[in-house]
């Protein structure tokens, strides 16, 4: 064998199996995310069953809410486990990516753990978005091994409140009986929400159909950086649909994650819910 092809033949080798050592390597993300699931699975936070007392201090929008989402009579989520697929990219320009999904919440300690696998033109992607108590902390690596991006700091923890915020009310809508949020009636259909954690203040708005469903969620505290350098804060939206029954509650199975630019709305990430565990086992030690 020439030796062109020999190298040619050992670098496609190297692309095959880098990403997969690299991954299982101390640092390396999957073993950061799989740390802080094990962290939050370790620390259950069980509570009793909600009920129609604790709906009485929020909006009447956000009881019916809380009600079709087959919230009253449960156990309130103290964590959940989302997984996804969907496509995502890095501008209107930029060429999507297949991505796949797994995302942790550990509503108490306000912990959130999402790691992400994509590719681009046959190079295999990573990303890790981890918010804790420590602050919250962005990672992207192409083949598990070269860092891209990374961002932390201040903007970061702010965006990463609303995000968690945002969980709570399309994951884990139980979450919203908490009375340290308070609320405003914006319109028959609508709500704004003030959440604080950590010492950061964000507000959003809560949209509804005529059904009762929540069909998305706006806020103006949220920056959009794609290096960890820049910063610039857009008003961003999560608007959802195809609601359906999924293990006895209700709940939005499509969703888009989106930019109000100047240039006009900019949508970035489209997903697709693949499963949803609230509560998940308390021996549970995935992944």
């Amino acid at each position: 064998m020439r030796p062109a092809l020999v190298a040619l033949a050992v670098l496609i080798l190297i692309v095959a199996i880098a990403p997969g050592i690299a991954r299982a390597l101390p640092g390396s993300l999957t073993r950061r995310y799989a740390e802080a699931v094990r962290a939050g699975l370790a620390d259950p936070r069980p509570g009793p069953p909600v009920g129609e007392a604790d709906l009485s201090r929020l909006p009447e929008i956000v009881r019916g809410y809380l009600r079709r989402a087959g919230v009253v009579g449960r156990e309130p989520a103290w964590a959940t486990r989302a997984v996804f697929e969907g496509r995502i990219r890095n501008g209107p320009e930029a060429p999507w990516m297949p991505m796949s999904v797994e995302q942790y919440n550990f509503f108490p300690e306000g912990v959130r753990a999402f790691h992400l696998r994509s590719s681009l033109r046959g190079l295999p992607f990573e990303g890790l978005h981890l918010f804790d108590r420590s602050g919250a902390r962005m990672t992207i690596r192409v083949g598990s091994i070269l860092t891209v991006a990374e961002a932390a700091g201040p903007e970061m923890d702010q965006s990463e409140t609303v995000t968690v915020f945002n969980d709570m009310c399309l994951l884990a809508p139980s979450t919203l009986i908490d009375p340290a949020i308070a609320w405003e009636v914006v319109d028959p259909r609508s709500a704004r929400a003030t959440f604080t954690r950590r010492g950061i203040t964000i507000r959003a708005v809560l949209r509804f159909n005529e059904l009762g469903d929540l069909v998305d969620f706006e806020s103006d505290d949220r920056y959009q950086t794609s290096d960890g350098r820049t910063y610039v804060r857009h008003p961003w939206s999560t608007p959802v649909r195809d609601h359906a029954e999924v293990g006895g509650r209700r709940i939005w199975t499509r969703g888009d994650a989106v930019w109000s630019m100047p240039s006009g709305p900019f949508t970035y990430g489209e997903f697709r819910l693949v499963s949803i565990e609230s509560n998940p086992a308390r021996g549970d030690r995935r992944p």
